[in-house]
């Protein structure tokens, strides 16, 4: 799935508005395949992981599959971020 710069704002923008799992998905999307920029597979493992929290299935699946490539410490990094993200934006 590709995603234009206006629909990666799009994105943000609702991420940052309501946080559903459709759109948190979706940035993890654009994080790990570097549409947004550069590869960030930490932003997208978190990313993955909020929207699995929220019941996404596929986030579950994509966060899984980040996991078998990542290091204990990326890992770690990205769930402390996705916490943070929690408590600071999203109570």
């Amino acid at each position: 799935m590709a995603f234009t710069d206006s629909e990666i704002a799009e994105v943000r923008a609702a991420v940052h508005r309501q946080g559903d799992s459709d759109n948190l998905y979706k940035l993890g999307l654009i994080y790990s395949t570097g549409q947004g920029g550069s590869i960030d597979l930490v932003q997208a493992h978190m990313w993955f992981n909020l929207a699995a929290v929220r019941g996404s299935d596929a986030a579950k699946e994509c966060r899984r599959e980040l996991a078998e490539i990542m290091s204990k410490d990326e890992i770690a990094q990205a769930q402390r971020a996705a916490r943070e993200w929690m408590v600071v934006k999203h109570h």
